[in-house]
């Protein structure tokens, strides 16, 4: 079949520029490698969402290998072994309908951190071709239309907004934010009001929030999340899921090959997963969002006579500079003895509150790049809860006293978590690539991870995470613990594609074209050349919906 644009994937990345051209007229198709799930199609089973690969694919169907630094060398280990899996969400709307929805914004210097701050040795830290004045209004665009409710705060390193609050209330709170208030404002800190990418009012078909206490790495069943597919897809699809004449979404999916000729490409190669048979997609126009591995598997897999080494890759640059989320967690044991019990045991409400006072922080007499810290309550999965308790000062329990221990965990106590987000630095040492003696099980290459980190990732979430023990300490917490490590969340994931305005050193432009195919993007966030000390969400979302202006603004280029 034949379409003005193929965009791969149904993300972030893929939503916001989707948005964009089915609203100029342009004749678009998503193809998305998962199913479509709907409201009525999300639960909140343990099982099924944690324990079982619903919304993932099956280890035996596809996988990847990782590569880690052990004993001197560089060891290669399959996913298929460890079963950590570095897929996240292959359904419509990808990884947004699983996430927490912090949003939080890039500040104006993390745009320019090498001229700001310097070269790090070691780390490939290059400035974005762009700014923060240029995302600001595609940030705005961002919090009315996916939804963003919250309270604008003040602190040293807010950055500029057009405009003065956030378009929805900020959802309703835990009783615990207001003894992190108390907390901070003892030590001297700014409680930070969490702004998240989930509705606290209704917004056309999408009801707000009913407060189930399952966000993070589960579907939203009400739509008040602000995952893709509710806010951005099934929209545009209208009530009834038929789309508009000018839009569709391909399921089940799996595109293995770009097909390029005389430097343009011209065809999709994709796998119905559900009945194995290979079909393809014309367009004038493809867009890559398949968040960073794939889309970097993707391209370097889409070999032809004018690409050997990869599709757009005759620099060498795709799958390099990949870019994680540099920290770790923490937590605190709350019960009777910090707060009244009755308070603490409320369920359901948010606790909303971050530590934003160390994004820039003075070390050695010169400002540097720190991060940020969110607070949130330990998961509610119940098995996991019970499954923790099994040991006691060391010990196995069993019968009676391993059952009391989970009534007291489950009825008595709160765990508060914080998690620690600071810069992932590029290196030369993080990146993807592919290995033909790897192959899935419709024999393409999977994507090989290199997972590097750069040391000072560890000493920067160190620091932050002493900021915010100190935090629980205060408002009395016990066994206040964190884990700071160079091991990286799999579910946040940049980089690979950068951009840039050389094409030696990049592989995008400053508006995510390929420097060496002019009828492709990429627009997850593969394109980001660093990734700030945030959540990528948001600015994926802004920068799509800035691409999806600049391709209509030159459709006839293409169209």
């Amino acid at each position: 079949m034949n379409y003005d644009v193929c965009i791969v994937g149904t993300g972030a990345g893929a939503s916001g520029v989707a948005h964009k051209l089915v609203e100029a007229g342009m004749n678009v198709v998503m193809l998305e490698r998962g199913g479509f799930f709907k409201e009525e199609d999300f639960s909140k089973d343990e099982i099924a969402y944690c324990k079982r690969e619903i919304v993932t694919p099956a280890f035996k169907d596809a996988y990847h290998t990782i590569e880690s630094y052990q004993n001197g060398g560089w060891k290669k280990t399959s996913t298929r072994d460890t079963e950590r899996t570095y897929f996240n969400g292959n359904i419509v709307g990808g990884s947004s309908n699983f996430m927490s929805g912090y949003f939080h914004r890039l500040k104006p210097n993390d745009f320019r951190l090498k001229s700001v701050y310097g070269a790090i040795e070691g780390a490939n830290v290059v400035d974005w071709v762009t700014n923060y004045e240029e995302f600001e209004p595609y940030y705005e665009e961002v919090e009315r239309l996916v939804g963003v409710s919250g309270e604008v705060t003040p602190f040293k390193y807010h950055e500029p907004r057009s405009t003065p609050t956030f378009p929805y209330p900020a959802l309703e709170e835990h009783p615990i934010s207001s003894k992190i208030d108390e907390a901070c404002k003892k030590l001297g800190y700014v409680p930070y009001k969490t702004p998240r990418a989930i509705l606290s009012k209704s917004k056309g078909e999408r009801d707000n929030c009913y407060y189930s206490n399952y966000c993070g790495s589960y579907g939203c069943s009400s739509g008040a999340k602000g995952s893709a597919r509710a806010s951005l897809l099934q929209p545009m699809l209208g009530k009834k899921m038929l789309g508009k004449k000018n839009f569709s979404i391909i399921p089940h999916a799996f595109v293995k090959q770009l097909i390029e000729q005389n430097g343009k490409v011209v065809e999709a190669l994709y796998v119905d997963t559900k009945t194995k048979k290979e079909k393809s997609i014309q367009a004038k126009l493809f867009i890559v969002a398949g968040q960073a591995v794939e889309s970097s598997r993707l391209l370097l897999n889409s070999k032809s006579k004018n690409f050997p080494n990869g599709l757009a890759n005759n620099s060498n640059q795709v799958g390099k500079n990949l870019l994680f989320s540099a920290g770790g967690v923490g937590s605190g044991q709350f019960d009777e003895n910090a707060m009244a019990l009755k308070e603490l045991m409320v369920e359901g409400l948010f606790v909303n509150r971050s530590l934003c006072d160390w994004y820039f922080y003075e070390e050695n007499g010169k400002e540097v790049k720190g991060g940020i810290v969110d607070f949130l309550f330990e998961h509610a999965n119940p098995m996991s809860k019970a499954t923790k308790q099994r040991f006691k000062n060391g010990k196995l329990l069993w019968g009676k006293e391993l059952q009391e221990n989970i009534y007291h965990k489950i009825n008595k106590t709160k765990q508060l978590n914080f998690e620690v987000f600071n810069d992932w630095l590029p290196t030369d040492n993080c990146f993807v690539s592919v290995d033909e003696n790897y192959k899935d099980i419709y024999g393409v290459p999977v994507a090989n991870i290199r997972i590097g980190a750069h040391e000072r990732d560890v000493e920067v979430g160190k620091y932050l995470a002493k900021k915010a023990e100190n935090v629980l300490k205060k408002m009395g917490a016990t066994d206040v613990i964190s884990s700071i490590s160079p091991a990286p969340p799999p579910n946040l994931q940049a980089g690979g594609c950068r951009f840039g305005d050389n094409p030696k050193t990049s592989v995008l432009n400053k508006y995510c074209q390929a420097h060496e195919v002019p009828n492709l993007f990429v627009t997850d966030g593969s394109f980001m050349p660093t990734g700030g000390s945030v959540t990528y969400t948001w600015t994926i979302y802004a920068n799509s919906f800035r691409v999806g202006d600049y391709i209509v603004e030159h459709q006839k280029l293409w169209i």
